[in-house]
């Protein structure tokens, strides 16, 4: 759809649960989720447009191409309305489908995640980094950031979660990463939209997570009304991975009251 091969998993019966990866992972980040929630939901995580086994378009990918190809992979599985979790630049794209199809969000979960839109700065790092990786590779990348995408802790006391997540940032293709931040850079300003939300939303960050601390959560959590937050003591960027169990728990109950 859109011109594209998207690769997905769908998984058991129920509220429909659309999981969305964060940069520069793949859908595998959600196994533990897909896993444990697929016994009373149906799970759907699918590899964004650049990434895992979903077709790579070099060039720049705004989150507004990102939305569309979940709304076309929606409508290809003919779900009206799903609960939308994303976790960093995938909590963005939630953001960015929920300003544009409000319709379709029958709840939000955005983790380790944050609204604002990026300073000049920060704009300009991003493109930085995207002819970085189109220049180097993912390698030296990956090695550079993977203590801050876990925890260092927690890198020396799961080195599983730690060889996971290199094997997702090492296998990405640059091309689909520099694409992702160079959209990104230009990403708007989502805490209107999210002062609007009319539906059940949760909110859940990483107690040790740098690129999006605490604050950043608790910021968005009073901007959204009625939403409910969920800090994860021990874990950084990915406490889906590094507190599967305490991530998962947070996530359940939310869905629980949905029903």
């Amino acid at each position: 759809m859109n011109d594209i091969d998207i690769a997905y998993d769908d998984k058991g019966e129920g509220i429909p649960v659309v999981l969305v990866h964060g940069h520069p992972f793949d859908r595998s980040m959600w196994r533990p989720q897909v896993e444990r929630l697929s016994s009373r939901y149906r799970v759907i995580a699918p590899d964004l447009r650049g990434y895992g086994e979903t077709t790579v378009v070099p060039g720049k990918t705004p989150l507004s191409v990102f939305a569309q190809d979940l709304i076309g992979l929606l409508d290809r599985l003919g779900l009206d309305q799903v609960v939308l979790c994303g976790l960093s630049m995938g909590g963005q794209i939630v953001m960015e489908l929920h300003r544009t199809h409000p319709s379709r969000v029958r709840a939000l979960v955005l983790a380790d995640t944050f609204a604002e839109a990026d300073a000049p700065e920060a704009r300009a790092l991003r493109r930085e980094t995207a002819e970085r990786l189109l220049r180097e590779g993912m390698g030296p990348y990956a090695d550079e950031v993977l203590d801050k995408m876990i925890s260092p802790h927690n890198v020396r006391a799961l080195p599983d979660v730690a060889d996971h997540v290199l094997r997702m940032m090492r296998g990405t293709a640059p091309e689909g990463a520099a694409a992702a931040l160079r959209g990104r850079a230009e990403r708007p300003d989502y805490l209107d939209s999210l002062a609007r939300t009319a539906v059940p939303a949760l909110v859940v960050v990483g107690e040790e997570d740098e690129y999006t601390p605490v604050a950043v959560a608790q910021r968005m959590h009073s901007t959204i009304p009625g939403a409910a937050l969920v800090v994860i003591p021990g874990a950084g960027h990915l406490p889906n991975l590094e507190r599967p169990e305490e991530f998962t728990d947070a996530v359940e109950r939310f869905l629980a009251t949905l029903t």
